[in-house]
């Protein structure tokens, strides 16, 4: 387990894809248990240790991830949470290039539990909820682009979705119109920024995940354009 940042009240751990931040019906033991594990190891604690999920990433989703180690601090990112003072930016891999390098996409989902589904409307419909997100081309390779993203509001699937509404699903992601899977089960989207106070001393918190030493993503970062290029 990677810990990206620590102190009294939170803790930030790069999740891997593969894992699932809280539990759910496959059994499959989460990294909220994960973390209280380390916790309870690295401090010799005895009884239960408190990890509060603040959010939550997709299985096959990677990046970062933001716990609460007391009481206080999940309280008060759960708030921060809700009135959008927490700024996530996201990078995702497309093999199709946005017909517009920047905008700004607004649409509706609605989640079908069931087949654990997220479907989007670009008008409103009864049980679906406002969904909008900033996106910027920020490089491309011979086969890929590479898209960050600004959260604006925080929906099932809602990267997964808006992008493969513009055409451009992200890479390995065959549920919403990717051709093809990744070899290991992932989807090449990341959390990889993130920046908020904290919660208790009022500080700033600035973290960027690490990219997969994958070749792919090795190229897509670099292909980034600085100003002076």
């Amino acid at each position: 387990m990677e810990i990206l940042y620590e102190d009294n009240h939170i803790i930030v751990v790069n999740k891997s894809p593969g894992e699932i931040v809280q539990g759910d019906k496959t059994g499959d033991e989460p990294l909220s248990e994960a973390v209280k594990r380390w916790l309870k190891e690295k401090y010799n604690k005895p009884g239960n240790v408190f990890c509060g999920v603040v959010h939550r990433l997709d299985r096959p989703v990677g990046g970062l991830v933001v716990f609460a180690k007391t009481s206080k601090a999940l309280t008060r990112l759960n708030e921060m949470f809700r009135e959008g003072k927490v700024h996530k930016t996201y990078w995702a891999l497309s093999r199709n290039r946005p017909e517009q390098p920047e905008g700004e996409l607004k649409g509706y989902i609605r989640t079908v539990e069931k087949t654990n589904k997220s479907l989007y409307y670009s008008q409103p419909r009864e049980g679906a909820k406002e969904a909008r997100l900033r996106y910027r081309l920020i490089g491309t390779t011979d086969r890929y682009n590479l898209i960050e993203v600004e959260l604006l509001t925080g929906r099932k699937h809602q990267i997964r979705v808006q992008l493969s509404s513009i055409g451009c699903p992200i890479k390995g992601d065959l549920k919403y119109g990717d051709k093809r899977s990744n070899p290991d089960g992932s989807i090449s989207l990341i959390a990889r920024h993130i920046e908020f106070i904290h919660p208790v001393s009022g500080n700033p918190v600035s973290l960027t995940a690490p990219l997969p030493p994958d070749p792919i993503w090795q190229a897509a970062e670099s292909s980034i354009q600085t100003p002076e290029q």
